[in-house]
């Protein structure tokens, strides 16, 4: 192995090609190809000391503290002890570096779990035991039923006929419903035979390791054949096993070459935009720094050469110091030490205490805590806090985040009757809950006992055998291209192409119509406890043109009937005329079911001729066998049977989203946060879960869907889309156009353009492919960021990322992106601030995060509340703490006018080393771990007040010059007043207390006393911390002067306590504690008039918001009552979105039937069997 795990010599040339073969490890290692190791960590043990170190002394202050150590360590300038700097300089690295170092231990640790992962391993003609990490590229190994992907897999042979596998790819494109894969015909022959596979020396040749998760072209040569192979023949990392016993797979590319790890994405060092600014500040106060100490040394070089030269008697000039502007250039170096309080090193040390502190309170929050599966909220940076407060835009992944991944077949139509909705003895609609009496099936052994449902009139109807009932429920349970599977008897699990049509046929399951087994030309059904056997004459597939789908069966009785469901706007128009009364009927129960945000559907049958049908089904051989023309003909076939159907009702089926979810958007949308969904699913679903969940609503002007085949489609549709939003920003006039005309390489950042209304987006990926490139991803992030709300559907995981990317490079703007699974880490590490969902696809995405929780609807209290408070916190901070150290520093300057410019310190010492460590560290701690300006709940309600922070409000350049102005002041108040003051003063006893000492007490006591009223002043939220630590510094600094300056001190410690007698001697004189009120009179009273003012005159959105809350607080409004979001909205179809084209053709070959069990195939058994009955006592 290389050094340290570093390759050294040449650099690996880019890879074009990948070729290997199979079973032939020898051949393969030449190609120096990745194994299955995965890394997200960032340090080894070697590395870590240099590039932490490298990290963190990319902070300025760092860097400069640094510096200022090599200064103290020359004694000829050295005016303070080296050791100052240094003590507090180790601790600030020792701690960020260790917050770093067990951040990356977890990700070690996460990283040697995936890695130690076992997997069957081809080996020697037998199958050996691997870890995931020691497989290798064309290494042959063994999967079975509900194993992970160990890595991009070429298959070869599966245990389901026809070498077809099922895979669920929800960790890839957060799509939960099966997806099916199938070998070639001349591997799948190799069947599980060990010796076969041995033999196997097929040589594959594909394209190198891409990103791209929908596309792959490549070659297989067996024995001089050449074979194609695509996607559909490959199993990528990521993926699960589902519904197979066992299949074989060529490994073609390993651990980081693989296409999920391609998406991922690196983990980037992040830093928040306050953290930048200070890095700008901190450039800005050394200049001022520099610029003070040049002034103090030509100023020392003018008085050496004038006066000093001729009092060297009394003030000899340093050994080695032989000139006045030597003695300049000494002086200036001396002045740095003592001025670098301007930037104390305290100050990083104190930020990172206040992000640590924040950063517990939401690891404490009970509110973030999810019982159901024990999952509290996590910080799991604590280097972010603030930024939670500032964010603008919101990218969310949609199924697992918005959505719970649980389908629910909730309402129904049938015959004009509506049913799901629960009424009291008063006729009134009554709220289901959890306290609601459900249906009980228990009549029904087959039922699923997960299946809810609440009206029981509906259950009272089919036992009364109402004709319209029963033809609803059989429809539903023949209608479909589900897969059942039925491993011990009695217990059923349905394998749904489409979670849509899995929750349709458990609910005609729990009705009553049990979906039993199915093989190509029957379908078996226990209808009411009976086993049926209906024969499967064709299926008429879904497409997303038909968006509908059709089964003709022969029933046990012999008849032909054909049941049809699908869109309504699809199947109204292929309705019989006598459906007109019940078309209209049903149509307001679709309204109703669709203001509700659930996905309907609507279900129709046709009793078909018996001559009719042999004649269709004639031409339906002829077409299906076509070369020509095969698609074409085939639909108009479908057209032509599915006419003048019979209408029996719709359904109504809730992709269930999380609790809270829209409302939770609605007050983030009042925060003016614009949330983005980004979603691998299909266009129709995203919209149906915008629609549901409040992002999408009718009241918007209009909603785009960009869906363009070409980069000049794509540009026009958007181009169309901006002008109907904006159309002056088409104008040579338009300030952004002007801006992007002058040419400049550098981006710069676009402005907020305000719509003439509400609008909202739709994008699909291979628009979006589009649109990232080029000239088109400035009109791409013109017009999305204009929307509303914007929906990117059919994303692959980089896509995601890359549109993360653009939102941050064109806009000011902080993001934040949120989801669950492996297909959202990348997006996760490209945002300012990555949340993690706990959800059921797995812990890739809180493992990539920077804060986690279990619902999406905890996202609204981590960023108004906690963000909010986290960043008006320490915005007070930076503000208090530059504002105290420019006071207490600058005493310094004006001193040197008065001290010959000899870097003599105005105070004591001792004062020195403890008015940042230990006067005025904790008051300022209190206040920036307690403040709130109001409690979490007004938070909530007001959103509004979030808004400064998008802004930056708090604490931007401007604010700083005012924290600066203010403290420039406050140190000539400081200096000047005791300064006079103590100008030939005498004590009442007549002796003279006008001496250096009693000077720099007097000084250092208004000093400290004024910055403590000072975070009175800023302190919105009193507590019995905050009253502690200011009274108890304040007692403290007493307690320690009066000590050190006792003659006890003095006779122990004769040179390091010189200020003998000095605290007794001044401050027992009334007209010292007059010259001390005097000056925190003029520090504090400029800032509390201009307060008042600014409020009365000038309030800003936030103070009238405070305003209110003021007055609400007066009289506590009454608590709200729970409500239900209900608005109008058009319908929208649910169907089968999910679906794969073609399965249906799939079932009808029967190539992916295998024999079932007994039970599931005959038609004897029945639910109310004694058996059964038995089962149930």
């Amino acid at each position: 192995m290389s050094l340290f795990g570093l390759k050294f010599g040449k650099k690996k040339l880019k890879e074009e090609e990948r070729q290997l073969q199979a079973n032939n490890r020898d051949f393969n290692l030449q190609f120096e190809y990745a194994n299955n190791s995965i890394k997200t960590s960032k340090y080894n043990f070697f590395t870590f000391l240099p590039l932490n170190l490298f990290e963190q002394f990319q902070r300025i202050a760092n860097a400069y503290f640094l510096f200022l150590l090599i200064l103290q360590l020359i004694p000829q300038i050295s005016s303070l002890a080296w050791f100052t700097t240094v003590v507090p300089l180790v601790l600030v690295l020792a701690v960020s570096g260790v917050k770093d170092a067990i951040d990356d231990f977890n990700r070690h640790k996460s990283d040697k779990h995936v890695n130690n992962r076992p997997v069957q391993v081809l080996i020697n003609g037998m199958l050996k035991d691997e870890k995931w990490m020691n497989v290798q590229v064309g290494d042959i190994i063994k999967l079975e039923n509900n194993n992970f992907v160990t890595a991009d897999l070429l298959l070869l042979s599966s245990s389901e006929p026809h070498s077809l596998t099922y895979i669920e790819t929800a960790e890839l494109d957060g799509e939960t419903n099966l997806k099916v894969k199938q070998a070639l015909t001349v591997t799948a022959e190799l069947g599980e035979d060990l010796q076969k596979l041995t033999e196997f020396n097929g040589e594959v040749k594909c394209e190198a390791p891409n990103n791209k998760l929908d596309k792959f072209t490549g070659t297989l040569t067996l024995q001089g054949e050449k074979y194609a192979l695509d996607n559909e023949k490959m199993l990528l990392r990521g993926c699960t096993i589902r519904n197979t016993e066992w299949c074989f797979g060529l490994v073609i590319y390993a651990g980081p070459d693989t296409k999920l790890m391609q998406n991922s994405g690196k983990t980037t060092f992040k830093r928040t935009s306050i953290d930048r600014l200070m890095n700008v500040l901190v450039l800005v106060i050394f200049a001022f720094l520099a610029l003070m100490c040049l002034i103090l040394a030509i100023g020392n070089g003018i008085w050496e050469y004038d006066k000093g030269y001729y009092f060297q008697v009394y003030l000899p000039w340093a050994e080695g110091v032989n000139s006045a502007s030597y003695s300049g250039f000494l002086m200036f170096w001396s002045y740095v030490i003592i001025l670098n309080t301007v930037v104390p090193i305290s100050l990083y040390v104190s930020v990172e205490i206040i992000r640590l502190g924040n950063s517990f309170y939401i690891d404490w929050d009970r509110k973030m805590y999810y019982p159901l599966n024990d999952t509290p909220a996590q910080a799991r940076t604590t280097t972010l806090n603030e930024e939670l407060g500032q964010i603008k835009y919101i990218f969310s992944d949609k199924t697992g985040t918005l959505t719970q991944n649980i389908m629910c077949f909730n309402k129904c139509s049938i015959n004009g009757k509506s049913y799901g909705d629960v009424y009291d003895m008063s006729g009134q609609r009554i709220e289901i809950n959890e306290n609601t009496e459900k249906v009980d099936f228990s009549y029904n052994q087959l039922a699923d006992p997960k299946f809810a449902f609440y009206d029981h009139s509906l259950v009272e109807a089919v036992k009364l055998s109402d004709v319209p009932t029963h033809r609803f429920f059989r429809l539903l349970s023949l209608c479909h291209t589900v897969m059942p599977e039925e491993k011990k008897e009695g217990n059923l699990v349905y394998q749904a192409q489409s979670p849509d049509e899995g929750a349709l046929v458990t609910a005609a399951r729990n009705f009553g119509f049990v979906f039993r087994a199915r093989t190509p030309e029957t379908i078996t059904v226990v209808e009411m406890g009976e086993t049926k056997i209906y024969k499967l004459l064709a299926i008429l597939d879904f497409n997303n043109v038909r968006k509908r789908m059709s089964v003709i069966v022969r029933s046990p009785e012999g008849d032909l009937t054909l049941y049809c469901k699908g869109a309504d706007t699809i199947l109204y128009e292929l309705l019989h005329s006598s459906c007109d009364s019940l078309k209209e009927e049903t149509t307001e129960h679709l309204n109703e079911f669709a203001g509700e945000g659930l996905r309907t559907l609507v279900v129709a049958y046709k009793n078909l001729d018996e001559d009719y049908f042999q004649d269709w089904i004639r031409r339906h051989h002829e077409a299906s066998t076509a070369l020509e023309g095969r698609e074409d003909r085939l639909s108009e076939l479908y057209e032509e049977i599915e006419k003048d159907l019979m209408l029996l009702g719709a359904t109504a089926i809730e992709d269930k989203l999380q609790d809270g979810v829209p409302q939770t958007i609605e007050t983030l949308a009042k925060a003016n946060i614009k949330i983005w969904v980004l979603t691998g699913d299909k266009q129709e679903t995203a919209m149906n879960i915008g629609y549901s969940c409040n992002l999408l609503n009718d009241d918007m002007e209009d909603v785009f869907i960009i869906e363009g085949s070409t980069p000049d489609d794509v540009l026009n549709e958007l181009r169309n889309a901006r002008k109907k939003m904006k159309p002056d920003s088409f104008l040579d006039s338009d300030e952004i156009n002007i801006q992007f005309e002058k040419s400049s390489k550098k981006p710069k950042l676009i402005p907020d353009e305000q719509a003439n209304g509400v609008y909202g987006l739709v994008i699909t990926g291979h628009s979006l492919a589009y649109a990232l490139e080029g000239n088109l991803e400035l009109e791409l992030v013109r017009t999305a960021c204009m929307c509303k709300v914007v929906i990117c559907c059919r994303v692959t995981p980089l896509q995601k990322a890359q549109v993360v990317e653009l939102v941050k490079k064109y806009k000011k703007a902080v993001t934040l992106a949120i989801g669950d699974g492996a297909n959202d880490v990348s997006m996760i590490k490209t945002a300012h601030i990555g949340v993690g969902i706990s959800g059921q696809e797995g812990m890739q995405a809180v493992l990539s995060s920077d804060f986690s929780f279990a619902q999406f609807r905890y996202l609204q209290r981590l960023l108004l509340v906690h963000g909010r408070w986290s960043y008006i916190r320490m915005c007070k901070f930076l503000k208090y703490f530059f504002y105290k150290n420019f006071a207490f520093t600058l005493v310094h300057f004006w001193y040197g006018f008065f001290s010959g410019f000899s870097a003599q310190t105005v105070y004591d010492e001792w004062f020195i080393t403890l008015y940042n460590l230990v006067y005025t560290s904790l008051p300022v701690l209190g206040m920036s771990l307690f403040d709130q300006d109001v409690d979490d709940r007004w938070s909530m309600l007001f959103p509004q007040l979030y808004v400064p922070g998008q802004q930056n409000l708090y604490f931007n350049k401007i604010v700083f010059v005012k924290c600066m102005m203010q403290g420039i002041y406050s140190s000539l108040i400081l200096f000047f007043i005791p300064y006079g003051a103590m100008y030939n003063t005498m004590r009442s006893d007549g002796k003279a207390i006008a001496d250096y000492q009693s000077f720099a007490l007097m000084a250092q006591t208004c000093l400290l006393i004024v910055v403590s009223v000072q975070i009175g002043l800023d302190t919105s939220y009193w507590t019995v911390v905050n009253q502690f630590f200011i009274w108890g510094s304040l007692s403290v600094y007493f307690a320690i002067t009066f000590t050190m300056y006792s003659d006890g001190m003095y006779l122990i410690f004769t040179a390091s306590f010189p200020f003998i007698g000095t605290a007794r001697n001044t401050l027992s004189q009334p007209n010292v504690w007059l010259a001390i009120f005097l000056s925190i009179t003029l520090c504090v009273l400029p800032v509390v008039g201009f307060r008042f003012l600014k409020a009365q005159l000038k309030p800003t959105p936030s103070d009238k918001v405070l305003l209110k809350i003021k007055e609400a607080k007066k009289r506590p409004p009454p608590p709200s009552p729970k409500r239900r979001l209900r608005r109008t909205s058009t319908r929208r179809s649910g169907y089968a979105f999910s679906h794969q084209h073609g399965f249906g053709a799939l079932i009808m070959s029967g190539r992916n039937m295998r024999p079932k069990s007994p039970f599931a195939t005959t038609g004897t058994f029945s639910p109310n069997s004694d058996k059964h009955k038995h089962k149930g006592l």
